[in-house]
């Protein structure tokens, strides 16, 4: 599922490029060309550092990073359809493809936050206040300021 992912996030960078690269050369097409290309081609390669993340808090990240550039992608997308600065249609297509993305995301960082998330600080869960060594006697106690 990785390399299929990975293959299909690049695919969609490409098509985004080729599609941007038909815009008329005005400032408004340029700024949003400039913001499409910034969000459609991190989606790919956010995905890519989420697989090679360092835990599991690092991958839960990357992969909300991705899902809010989808987000993003789809955003400036309707604008550019809207605005008719791409082929007619390609960018319905491209939206299409980007809420699908957002959508697997969404379901991959639901599952990682569910298999990870007993985990989560379990220095505070395991040690009472009272059993620290490090902390004076009279804390240790169970006093609590």
């Amino acid at each position: 599922m990785t390399n299929e992912l990975e293959g299909r996030t690049l695919e969609f960078a490409v098509n985004l490029v080729a599609y941007v690269s038909d815009f008329p050369r005005t400032d408004p097409a340029g700024i949003v060309g400039r913001e499409l290309l910034k969000s459609g081609t991190s989606i790919g390669a956010n995905y890519r550092e989420a697989n090679r993340a360092e835990s599991a808090e690092d991958f839960i990240h990357k992969t909300g990073v991705v899902q809010k550039e989808a987000a993003e992608t789809d955003y400036w997308l309707k604008i550019s359809g809207r605005c008719k600065m791409g082929k007619q249609g390609e960018a319905e297509t491209l939206a299409n493809e980007a809420r699908q993305l957002r959508a697997i995301f969404t379901t991959i960082n639901r599952k990682a936050k569910r298999t990870q998330a007993p985990s989560r600080f379990p220095l505070f869960r395991c040690l009472p206040i009272f059993q620290w060594p490090s902390l004076p006697a009279d804390l240790q106690s169970g006093w609590v300021p």
